[in-house]
C-alpha cells in the first residue's frame, strides 16, 4: 500500500474499528493469525492483508504520515523521529556499525557500499554483494557501545581505545514505535532494538542496562516479538521473552514467534517504564514483564545481518538464498522510528 494513500484509509479505518471482528472473520483462514490482547482477554485475530484495518486507539503525531499506535488510557509527547524524508540518511540522527568486540566486522555494510537508501519517505537497508564475493548489510544506531570503538594496536596510554564520540541519540523510559515492512527473503534477518553503552558492564541490570529487542525476524514473515537480554553475554547472560520467559519457561520446542504478512507494514512498539516493560504489535498489547528494568539511557538500532558470519568466519558464500535476496534486490523497508514521553 503506497503510502500516499494512507491519510483516506487510515479514516476509513477508525470507521471501520467497531466492526473489524467481521472482518477478521470473513477473512480467510491463511490470512490470519491470533493474537494475544492482553488487555481485551481474548485472542484477538491480525488480518494478513496491508489495506485492511488492523487497530483502534490510533493518534496521529505526525501530520501527513502514518498515525502511531499508541497504548491507550496514557498521553504521550514526542521527543524523537526520523520519519526518513529526503534523498539520504541524516547522519545527524544515524551512524553506521561497523565494528564488533572491537574488531572490523566485514559483513556489516558501509556507506560505499549503497545498501542505504532513502526515498520516497521511506528508508530501504539492503543485502549487498561486494565485488569480492562479500556479502554485506547494514546496521544503523544512533549511539555506541565500547565494542564498536576499534582498538588500537599501539595505544598511546594506557587505555588501548580512541576518543569516544558522543551518542547522537540517548533516551530513559517512554514509547517506542518503529512501523516496518520486513525482508521477504531467506539468508539475512532484521531488527528494531535498543542498547546502553555501558551494557554487560555488571550484573545489575538497573544500572548496566537490559538489550531490548523490541522485534527480530530471522525467518521471512516469522517475528521474534521484545526478547531482552542482561547481564552481558557470556556465563552469567540472562534473558527472557514478553510475554512468555526463556528462562522461567524453558520447554524444548516452545515458539516464540509471530505470523505476519512480508506484503505490508506492520507497527512494533515498546513502552519502558520505572517498573517493567510492555509490548504492542499493531497496536494490540501482547504482554508486560516487571522481573527486571533498566534504568539508565539507550540507544536506538535498526539493523540488518546475513546469516552465520559471526560463526564460520566465511564470506557468506555457503548460506543459503543470499545470492538469490541480492539477485531479487530484497530489502527491510522502515516508515518511521519515533520516541515519545509518557506525560503524567
Amino acid at each position: 500500500m503506497e503510502r500516499k494513500t494512507m491519510k483516506p484509509l487510515r479514516a476509513a479505518a477508525l470507521a471501520a474499528c467497531a466492526s473489524l471482528a467481521v472482518v477478521a472473520v470473513a477473512a480467510k483462514a491463511e490470512d490470519a493469525t491470533t493474537v494475544p490482547n492482553i488487555e481485551s482477554g481474548r485472542n484477538d485475530v491480525l488480518v494478513q492483508i496491508a489495506a485492511l484495518p488492523v487497530a483502534c486507539g490510533e493518534s496521529r503525531t505526525v501530520e501527513g504520515r502514518a498515525a502511531s499506535l499508541l497504548p491507550n488510557g496514557r498521553k504521550f509527547k514526542l521527543v524523537w523521529n526520523d520519519e526518513f524524508d529526503g534523498t539520504a540518511l541524516d547522519e545527524s540522527k544515524w551512524s553506521y556499525r561497523t565494528n564488533f568486540w572491537g574488531r572490523r566486522a566485514y559483513w556489516f555494510a558501509e556507506p560505499e557500499d549503497n545498501a542505504v537508501e532513502v526515498k520516497d519517505g521511506l528508508l530501504h537497508l539492503k543485502l549487498k554483494k561486494r565485488p569480492d564475493g562479500q556479502f554485506v548489510s547494514p546496521q544503523l544506531q544512533t549511539g555506541g557501545l565500547v565494542w564498536d570503538i576499534p582498538h588500537d594496536p599501539n595505544p598511546s596510554g594506557l587505555w588501548p581505545l580512541p576518543k569516544r564520540e558522543k551518542p547522537k541519540f540517548v533516551h530513559k523510559y517512554g514509547y517506542y514505535e518503529c512501523r516496518c515492512r520486513l525482508q521477504r527473503m531467506p539468508g539475512w534477518w532484521s531488527a528494531f532494538w535498543m542498547q546502553s553503552e555501558q551494557q554487560g558492564c555488571t550484573l545489575d541490570s538497573a544500572i548496566s542496562g537490559i538489550e531490548h529487542d523490541i522485534m527480530e525476524s530471522f525467518d521471512p514473515g516469522q517475528v521474534i516479538v521484545a526478547a531482552f537480554h542482561r547481564n552481558g553475554y557470556g556465563p552469567d547472560y540472562r534473558g527472557f521473552h514478553i510475554p512468555s520467559a526463556y528462562d522461567e519457561d524453558p520447554k524444548p520446542g516452545r515458539k516464540f514467534t509471530l505470523a505476519v504478512d512480508v506484503e505490508g507494514f506492520h507497527t512494533f512498539g515498546l513502552l519502558w517504564e520505572p517498573d517493567g516493560y510492555s509490548v504492542y504489535v499493531d497496536g494490540r498489547l501482547r504482554g508486560r514483564n516487571k522481573s527486571a528494568v533498566s534504568h539508565v539511557p539507550e540507544f536506538v538500532l535498526l539493523s540488518t545481518e546475513a546469516m552465520w558470519y559471526r560463526n564460520d568466519h566465511m564470506t557468506g558464500k555457503g548460506v543459503p538464498g543470499l545470492e538469490a535476496a541480492v539477485l531479487a534486490g530484497d530489502d527491510f523497508v522502515v516508515d518511521y522510528v519515533r520516541v515519545y514521553d509518557v506525560v503524567e
